[in-house]
């Protein structure tokens, strides 16, 4: 009786120990694969290593920034939204990620209900650029340009379905003009065609467009807001450049797959809003132009809506095709 007794004692000290043996090390427990759906050098790959650097700072592993690029932003996109909802695998992109259904015909997944926000981190104008070789100083001039030699102008765009994107639609429709919108593979590679003049135009970022205006290599006609940017004191204000209502932005996030633990979503979306807003972070970020946002994940759902439903209704009235 008394072995039997000790048998019996040892199994319930070995059922109350087991959970302990399988329980899963607090997240995170090893480095976090941040992916950004776009080239090296572009607005949304800039924001992604801040926010990398933020997550860092406050979670204490590794984020390795990770650029997969391709699809118009779906090629990193899926890849988050297939990986295991586990903390371990985020999505770092732009306003871009959100349209994906109503720019292409299969974008491979819906980003709507395969990726889950976690924070918006900052929100920041575009700048209207041109070749520095071409010759209107103004949105009117430009347009006269264009109905005299319609052929001559050509508009480049990080991406279908980007801000700049959305922002050159726009800009047609209000000016009644039909430039042709040509689609490149991030940044990068639109603003070196520009330089080189193989595309005339081109609508993007602030954050990316800035440094190449200062340096002389492109003509800033105008920024996408009311007002003057402190990061661009020179550029005039839409209304200022001949385009008033011509008011755009772009913004920066994180997702993270479907079905991601509650908790997880909270840690980033902590992390992050309370990154943004640092001191340093603010002056850095203003400078270049951008807006640091700090919300919680429900707003930011929420922002999600609205953006989206501004945005569809602007592709159904240029009558946009989906590619």
């Amino acid at each position: 009786m008394a072995i039997t007794r000790r048998i019996l004692l040892a199994g319930a000290v070995s059922g109350l120990a087991t959970p302990a043996l399988h329980a899963q090390p607090a997240w995170p427990s090893r480095p976090i694969r941040l992916i950004v759906p776009f080239t090296p050098g572009g607005s949304t790959d800039g924001m992604a290593r801040i926010g990398a650097l933020k997550l860092q700072e406050r979670l204490g592993q590794t984020v390795v920034v990770e650029n997969r690029p391709g699809g118009n932003g779906t090629v990193g996109g899926i890849a988050v939204a297939g990986a295991a909802p586990d903390g371990y695998t985020l999505l770092s992109s732009a306003s871009i990620q959100v349209v994906a259904r109503w720019v292409m015909r299969e974008p491979g997944y819906d980003p709507l209900r395969d990726l889950t926000p976690m924070a918006r981190m900052g929100q920041g104008p575009l700048l209207l650029i041109m070749n520095k070789d071409r010759a209107p100083r103004s949105i009117p001039e430009l347009a006269a340009a264009v109905r005299a030699d319609p052929r001559a102008w050509t508009f480049g765009t990080s991406s279908l379905g980007a801000a700049g994107h959305l922002a050159t639609i726009e800009f047609n429709r209000l000016t009644g003009l039909d430039i042709p919108i040509a689609g490149y593979r991030g940044t990068a590679p639109a603003l070196q065609d520009l330089m080189a003049g193989n595309i005339q135009l081109m609508i993007d970022p602030i954050l990316a467009m800035g440094p190449p205006v200062r340096q002389g290599a492109v003509k800033a006609l105008a920024i996408t807001t009311p007002q003057r940017s402190r990061a661009a004191p020179d550029v005039p204000s839409a209304p200022e450049a001949g385009l008033p209502g011509f008011e755009f932005f772009s913004w920066w996030a994180i997702w993270g797959p479907r079905g991601l633990p509650s908790e997880i979503i909270a840690r980033v979306n902590g992390a992050l809003r309370e990154g943004m807003r640092e001191e340093d972070t603010v002056r850095r970020l203003t400078e270049l132009g951008i807006e640091p946002v700090a919300e919680t994940p429900a707003e930011f759902a929420a922002f999600i809506a609205r953006d989206v439903a501004r945005n569809a209704e602007l592709l159904r009235l240029a009558n946009f095709v989906p590619e």
